[in-house]
């Protein structure tokens, strides 16, 4: 057997909020194989949303792959600040540098922007926007939803955009209706593989603290659990909707995410240098060797 580090956090965590869970495995220069990868992140189902595994890279600071239960992961946000956010803090040849670069398997090299000691936080470049066609009308959105009738806004816009997952993104017009709706997981499913959609994300502009920019769920069935209570590329998604719909002035804000299940978990979001950004912390919660 082989001893590998491993860390288990819970990312973009506010106050008591639980933030979202990741797990993630240092493999340093003795890399896994895709199988293996797969294996641990399935052993991990119902532990945490996504497995990262943090590697060596030829044109990075490290490299990062990951996977869900279900299959590998294209990008990870929570992944990534949980995995950044330890790494810098706890490293002190990383924690003097203003930027540290992470190397992912399939989305490029994304800066990691060092705030920890003004924030308290790490600032994650997103992978660029790119928007698709919008082929689905409010009325099929809101049955595959179980959204009440009308709920979806009229005023606003429903966008297909990519800014590290493939993300639906949904008006509603009322906080009340957005924080209570909980769709089918199954059916859900089904529909995203069918219509190549990697998350689903409501949002009301209603706040539960006026200290947010907005509220947002995330829905994620397709990599093997219903809905993620913290999200990066879906609010990177998100950032490039609001500039879409000319809502947002790229300035600093924070946003709010999570069902009335659960105390809500906080987002940042700005833009650097024509950049979006998210941010946040992570908490550790385990910290020791993994056997592989």
């Amino acid at each position: 057997m082989k001893k590998y580090s491993y860390l288990k956090s819970n990312a973009f965590t506010v106050g008591e909020s639980l933030g979202n869970p990741a797990a993630c495995v240092f493999t340093g220069k003795d890399a896994l194989s895709p199988q293996q990868m797969q294996a641990i992140a399935k052993e991990h189902k119902g532990f945490v949303m996504e497995m990262v595994f943090c590697g060596e890279s030829d044109v990075a600071d490290c490299k990062l792959t990951y996977y869900s239960s279900e299959c590998e992961v294209d990008f990870c946000g929570h992944g990534t600040i949980a995995t950044m956010y330890s790494m810098i803090k706890d490293n002190a040849e990383l924690r003097q540098k203003a930027v540290v670069t992470a190397e992912t398997n399939r989305k490029g090299i994304v800066s990691v922007f060092n705030a920890i000691d003004d924030e308290d936080a790490v600032y994650i470049t997103a992978p660029d926007a790119v928007e698709y066609p919008m082929t689905f009308s409010a009325e099929n959105i809101e049955k595959i939803m179980h959204l009440p009738h009308g709920s979806i806004s009229e005023a606003l816009s429903m966008r297909i955009i990519d800014a590290g997952l493939r993300t639906l993104i949904v008006p509603i017009s009322d906080f009340d209706t957005e924080v209570s709706v909980f769709p089918n997981e199954q059916e859900l499913k089904a529909f995203c593989l069918e219509n190549d959609i990697d998350i689903i994300l409501i949002f009301s502009k209603e706040t539960a603290s006026e200290e947010n920019f907005a509220h947002t769920r995330v829905f994620a069935p397709k990599f093997g659990y219903l809905e993620d209570p913290a999200t990066g590329s879906g609010n990177s998604a998100f950032a490039n909707y609001l500039l879409c719909e000319g809502l947002w002035d790229g300035s600093p804000i924070a946003i709010e995410q999570g069902g009335n299940d659960r105390i809500f978990n906080s987002v940042k979001l700005k833009i650097t240098d024509e950049k979006v950004l998210f941010g946040g912390k992570s908490t550790v919660r385990i910290k020791g060797d993994y056997l592989v």
